[in-house]
């Protein structure tokens, strides 16, 4: 069981640092909505110390050496860790999941760029979808083709927070649009990066992310329909709310360059009554024929690890691979010998 008094530092965590998910978990039945709470603010730290510090190499290290030890069942000295170890415990939580958000967050380190969409889709599967597919096993789902479309909802949520952040990652020296669609535009990504501009090519992609972050949420209906009645009035507001800020984006012709898209309360408020009446007409809809959708390739590893997945499996060599690349990043950056 999480510790109370780490529960409530979780609780804040993502009070004060992830409105949209706050707003949604509300709805949640109190056996999902805890240790919801508890992982996605495990999840945040990880990704706010990767994302914001000057030493990524070293914080997704750190973040190798924490998931070692909340397996391991001896997690750091922090309310977030011990709250995830508990969860580990409590939930037999496939261990690939949480390294495939590792995965994703050492691309994010070594600064990697993404050369077609379906490369972008394997960097929001590792960042986003396994974070879905942990939800999933926190609601003692394990159905593969309910995984799938949990699936679809966290890549759909990932590419809604690329088209909205496009200018903000760019000052930062990011960049998440597909390669092969800036080279057909002729716009050179390391000028955009320069000098990022809402031009009407970089407009024409934003639209294009979205495009495919619709086709994605409504193909995660299907799933969020036959979760656990008790559960369904919480995903539906997740995924009201995140397409709605895809929408915020949409009414600024597309520009997330000089302007940041923004939702208020009272349209949160709007999205979680619509909640409401999705959540109980899916009480009496059919079953819709999307359920059987095949997964989306990049996310079939983690629909397979959380279906038959085993809590104790090591870590996988494609992220052994890539930690050693971080490795001697963090090596090079703080001149030590590397090996």
């Amino acid at each position: 069981m999480i510790d109370p008094a780490d529960l409530s530092h979780c609780r804040e965590v993502i009070r004060t640092g992830s409105l949209s998910f706050h707003a949604a978990s509300k709805l949640l039945p109190g056996a999902v909505r805890d240790p919801a709470l508890a992982l996605y603010a495990f999840c945040r730290l990880a990704d706010d110390e990767v994302d914001e510090g000057d030493a990524k190499a070293s914080a997704v290290l750190r973040l190798r050496d924490r998931l070692d030890l909340a397996y391991a069942g001896r997690p750091i000295n922090a309310p977030e860790d011990r709250a995830f170890a508990a969860i580990v415990d409590d939930y037999g939580m496939p261990r690939a999941l949480p390294e495939a958000l590792l995965e994703g967050l050492a691309w994010d380190a070594a600064e990697r760029r993404y050369q077609t969409l379906p490369d972008v889709r394997s960097y929001s599967a590792r960042v986003a979808a396994s974070v879905g597919a942990m939800m999933c096993v926190l609601m003692r789902v394990r159905d593969a083709d309910v995984l799938a479309r949990a699936c679809d909802l966290g890549v759909a949520m990932q590419l809604t927070n690329i088209a909205r952040d496009i200018g903000e990652d760019a000052r930062a020296g990011r960049i998440y649009l597909p390669m092969n669609w800036m080279a057909d535009a002729g716009v050179s990504a390391d000028e955009f990066l320069a000098c990022p501009l809402p031009t009407p090519a970089i407009r024409l992609m934003v639209k294009d992310l979205l495009r495919e972050a619709d086709r994605l949420y409504r193909r995660s209906e299907a799933g969020i329909n036959v979760l656990p009645r008790r559960a369904r009035l919480g995903i539906w507001a997740a995924r009201l709310i995140y397409d709605g800020i895809g929408g915020a984006v949409r009414r600024t012709h597309f520009n997330s360059i000089s302007q940041r898209a923004q939702t208020a309360t009272w349209q949160k408020l709007g999205w979680m009554t619509q909640a409401s009446a999705r959540a109980l007409l899916s009480t009496v809809s059919p079953r819709s024929a999307l359920i059987y959708a095949p997964a989306l390739p990049e996310v079939a590893f983690l629909v397979d690890a959380a279906a038959h997945g085993r809590r104790s499996e090591g870590r996988p060599a494609a992220v052994l691979n890539v930690l050693a690349d971080i490795a001697a990043r963090d090596a090079l950056g703080q001149g030590r010998p590397i090996g």
